[in-house]
């Protein structure tokens, strides 16, 4: 029997829901040259900012048991040469869906950004990184506070056409009020979760890893945590979800989507291993069949 891995968002079909995540895949055309990327449902591409960003000091990376912590800063050549340049040449090598990641360090640097991508042909979802910290707020993240995200995602809907997905953080403390609040301000779908915050110390140099002393972390340590978040999510709001946070294995992309994902994203798993993407959607089908699956779609949110 053939199994169906096919799935939806937002009226865009994937043919698969195994999604790169933001940041960990560049922009496409990186790992053309390893596999062939069109076996991937979508790729979410490489956070893009207003201006070009170098990132931030080194180092900023720190390994940790069962994941990373990293501390990168946005660095992306910025939207207009992603626009010119990024964009035309992953276009030409790879014929799925195309989500673009934009993120901002105010409401007026998301706008112009979604206003500008949102025009691009060769992009099908925009998804909006929240959990910059807002330069008119004290560096309080948009995604910590269920007023701010939505008042971003209002001024992003407000000025594009393509279906808008809000990326939320998982440093809340109540992540279903503020998933509610961008439901209630127009966003066409989420993805959760972000990276969560975390620190190592070198205890030889009583010092911080990493120069920033603080980063993201994710890998395999968060799936229980974003699994949770996912299924609360799920059951509060009625718009669809691209599960992200520790995904490994086809079985994980499954307990994911009965969570209430519609798509999975994979993340550090593709900096440890480059062909995770690949082996996970080469093993699906025979997960599914093991687990008498036939369609993925009838599984998403399926456990209450």
């Amino acid at each position: 029997m053939v199994r169906d891995l096919s799935t939806t968002l937002c009226d865009v079909e994937l043919d698969n829901p195994v999604v790169p995540a933001s940041g960990t895949f560049g922009f496409g055309a990186e790992m053309a040259d390893i596999y062939d990327i069109n076996c991937l449902g979508s790729i979410s591409v490489k956070g893009t900012t207003r201006e070009a960003r170098f990132g931030n000091p080194t180092p900023r990376i720190a390994e940790c048991s069962s994941g990373l912590i990293n501390s990168v800063g946005l660095q992306n050549p910025g939207i207009d040469t992603v626009i010119s340049h990024e964009l035309p040449h992953l276009r030409k090598i790879f014929r799925k869906p195309i989500i673009a990641n934009i993120s901002g360090f105010s409401i007026e640097e998301y706008v112009e950004c979604c206003s500008k991508i949102d025009k691009e042909e060769q992009v099908e979802i925009i998804e909006v990184n929240v959990s910059c910290p807002n330069v008119h707020n004290g560096g309080m993240a948009f995604g910590t506070s269920a007023e701010s995200a939505a008042a971003v995602t209002a001024a992003v809907k407000a000025v594009t056409t393509k279906p808008v997905f809000i990326k939320l953080s998982p440093n809340v403390t109540d992540i279903v009020s503020i998933a509610r609040a961008c439901e209630e301000a127009g966003a066409d779908g989420l993805t959760l979760i972000n990276t969560m915050l975390g620190m190592r110390i070198d205890i030889a140099r009583r010092r911080p890893v990493i120069a920033n002393k603080m980063g993201g972390f994710s890998g395999r340590a968060i799936f229980p945590i974003a699994v949770r978040m996912v299924y609360q999510v799920a059951n509060a709001c009625h718009i669809p979800i691209m599960g992200c946070g520790g995904v490994a294995t086809a079985e994980d992309v499954i307990e994911m989507m009965m969570a209430g994902a519609s798509a999975v994203q994979v993340g550090a798993e593709n900096l440890r291993n480059p062909f995770a993407c690949k082996q996970i959607i080469d093993s699906l089908p025979e997960v599914m069949e093991r687990l008498g699956i036939e369609r993925l779609r009838d599984i998403i949110g399926v456990v209450k």
